[in-house]
């Protein structure tokens, strides 16, 4: 049994940050109970697909929404009305992802819900929250990183941002709404009280530039990339072209670490450097980029291999999908019938995750 067996969640989020919240609770023995309209979860149709258990879904679908049964509800009639509160009646979690407003024109806003069943835990995700000046502007992930001042530092060499690799306002929001929704249900063990959370994904994302963002925090100046020690301004922070064409960083900042390099390159004239404040490391970059150039990624690899520093190769997924320490860690595991799952980040110890069926459209898993 997982931690969460027991617990039943009605789930009317799509796309990826309601998802991703539900299915971390799916994994742990809830019952997630997957409430789609007539098209479907529009992940149903994302490209690639792989067989799952015989059957062909979308690789990102299957990732996000293994172990949930699906149910195919018209919000708008009344037999559909009807169905989803009968659902509500048993539930002990309420997730929706629509924009401020739907749910009240549905008739399953928190206070309606809530006269069904007091003690339910109600999570709305949406970009900016349920009130406020944006609450109605349309976004996902890019927008709202762009006007949350984190595409601003997501920047390269000429200060022009780039499309970010990894969609953290959405992963953000549902890291937060899970954390929420958990938080909720063991007050709820004291208290026998509900609650309702508002999770916006602008807020979920900024507390995660403290560390980089001080001086604008603090009421002064914006952060650049090219003065700040965690954004580009370090040597020992910085990504390096080899003689390949590829790429490696250096990741540590610790002044241990530039003395272990510097020593074995015979530079260690340059340590002060690395201690200098960020921006003012010209020298040092300038010198690890020649050097850097001068071997291939597998060559670096091979000579940091006895080296206590922290550096890395900069691999594609394939590469970081076949490393061993994947397959260590038990990362990727193939269900059974087929298809590739990423493990849960969240496992327990004395406990064997497998992972659990995909559901069809309006069905059970399988």
């Amino acid at each position: 049994m997982g931690k969460l067996s027991g617990i039943r969640v009605v789930d009317l989020t799509q796309f990826l940050p309601g998802p991703m919240m539900t299915v971390m609770m799916a994994d742990h023995g809830a019952e997630v109970i997957k409430v789609e309209p007539e098209a479907g979860d529009p992940a149903r149709v994302q490209a690639p697909f792989d067989s799952y258990g015989g059957n062909e879904h979308s690789v990102w679908f299957a990732n996000l929404n293994r172990g949930k049964s699906s149910v195919v509800l018209d919000l708008k009639s009344e037999d559909g009305k009807a169905a989803l509160r009968d659902l509500i009646g048993g539930a002990d979690v309420f997730v929706e992802g629509f924009r401020p407003g739907v749910m009240k024109r549905l008739g399953f806003d928190y206070e309606a819900v809530r006269a069904i069943n007091p003690a339910i835990v109600y999570c709305s995700i949406s970009a900016f929250g349920q009130e406020g000046a944006l609450a109605h502007h349309p976004a996902h992930d890019m927008a709202v990183q762009a006007l949350a001042g984190f595409l601003s530092v997501n920047d390269g060499p000429d200060g022009t941002p780039v499309v970010p690799g990894a969609p953290s306002a959405d992963l953000a929001a549902g890291l937060t709404a899970l954390s929420g929704v958990l938080m909720a249900l063991v007050g709820r063990e004291r208290t026998g009280e509900g609650a309702y959370i508002d999770c916006a994904m602008f807020d979920s994302l900024l507390p995660w530039c403290a560390h980089t963002a001080g001086s604008a925090i603090a009421g002064g100046e914006s952060p650049k990339s090219a003065s700040q020690r965690s954004l580009g301004g370090a040597g020992f922070y910085q990504v390096y072209k080899t003689a390949d064409g590829r790429h490696v960083v250096l990741g540590g900042r610790e002044i241990k670490f530039a003395k272990n390099l510097l020593t074995a390159l015979g530079r260690e004239d340059l340590l002060p450097l690395a201690e200098a404040p960020a921006g003012e490391q010209g020298e040092l970059i300038a010198f690890l980029r020649e050097t850097f150039a001068a071997k291939t990624r597998g060559e670096w690899v091979e000579w940091f291999e006895d080296r206590d520093v922290a550096f890395s190769p900069v691999l594609d997924f394939r590469e970081a999908f076949d490393e061993p320490h994947v397959a260590e860690r038990g990362l990727i595991v193939e269900a059974e019938g087929g298809g590739r799952h990423i493990a849960p980040p969240i496992r327990f110890a004395g406990e064997v995750w497998k992972p659990a069926p995909v559901p069809a459209k309006g069905g059970h898993p399988g």
